[in-house]
Order: C-alpha cells, then sequence, then structure tokens
C-alpha cells in the first residue's frame, strides 16, 4: 500500500548545514517548524523536524553553498508520514525561499590570513590550521603553522616521487 503524500508549504529553521545527499546534485538538511498558533495549542507541544531532502540541482547548489544553521526557509514539496512511527516527517523539497537569513557568526579567537591565491584559517583552540583557495577549494588541514607552506607547494606541483 503506497503512503498518503500532500504537496504543501512549510516554514522553518535550518538544524545545521545541509550536506550533500546520497546521489549527483541532492541535498539533505533538518527544517524544524515551530507550531504556527502557540496561543491555540498545549505551550509544551514540541516543534516539528522534516528530514528534508532535495534532487534538484538548483536548490542544491544554493543549500551547500549559502544556506547556515538559524536560516528561515520557506520549503515546498511533497510530504510523506514517517517510515516507522516516532520517525521524522520527510519531505521532498522542490521550492525554496529564505525568508530571513541569520546573522553571520562572530568569529572568535579565529584569524583568516591570506597567502597569495590561498587562504588559511587559524584557531586558537587547534594545532592543524585548514588550507583553501582564495575561490573557496579545499586543499587540505596542515598539521601545524610551519607546514603549511608545504601542503601548498605539495598542492601545486602533486604528491613526491
Amino acid at each position: 500500500m503506497a503512503s498518503p503524500q500532500t504537496h504543501l508549504a512549510i516554514d522553518g529553521y535550518v538544524d545545521a548545514i545541509p550536506a550533500p545527499g546520497t546521489g549527483w546534485g541532492t541535498a539533505v538538511f533538518d527544517l524544524i517548524h515551530s507550531p504556527a498558533d502557540a496561543d491555540r495549542i498545549a505551550p509544551d507541544a514540541p516543534d516539528t523536524v522534516y528530514a528534508c531532502t532535495t534532487a534538484d540541482p538548483c536548490i542544491t547548489d544554493v543549500l551547500l553553498r549559502e544556506i547556515q544553521p538559524g536560516d528561515f526557509l520557506r520549503v515546498t514539496g511533497t510530504i510523506v508520514p514517517p517510515e516507522v512511527p516516532g520517525g521524522p516527517v520527510r519531505l521532498t523539497v522542490d521550492a525554496l525561499e529564505v525568508l530571513d537569513a541569520a546573522p553571520l557568526p562572530v568569529l572568535h579567537d579565529l584569524v583568516l590570513e591570506r597567502w597569495g591565491n590561498y587562504a588559511t584559517v587559524f584557531d586558537a583552540d587547534r594545532d592543524t590550521v585548514p588550507v583553501f583557495t582564495v575561490d573557496g577549494t579545499w586543499i587540505g588541514e596542515a598539521a601545524s603553522p610551519d607546514a603549511i607552506s608545504d601542503l601548498i607547494d605539495a598542492f601545486e606541483n602533486g604528491p613526491a616521487r
């Protein structure tokens, strides 16, 4: 027997950074929807968590490049009841609108530094140093600040033979 499905729009907050899905051009994320009329429901009514997925490459691109935790979205799609009792409601997203972007986080104890065409992120709480190109391509993580130039050299020249 097929599960009943409903097409609707839901407003909610993104709980964590969206992640790539299992197939090309797909993404997954959780959307937290709070009850709309708090005056008409029990004060302890829980939020609803929707396990969202999309196979639209345009929506996937926006999710993976622009959406951050705390962003308030309106998603439209097909809702499918949980496969198991108590499981999350699934929503296949076919439209997405950002209603309100979360404020940018304040970086504490982080220093961004540019090395020509490369950028590094120094974190006072970690010894390792993430290294990217300035256009956002991941290079790797240097074991220490002293190893940054070795990591960049290896990226530019390929692995040592």
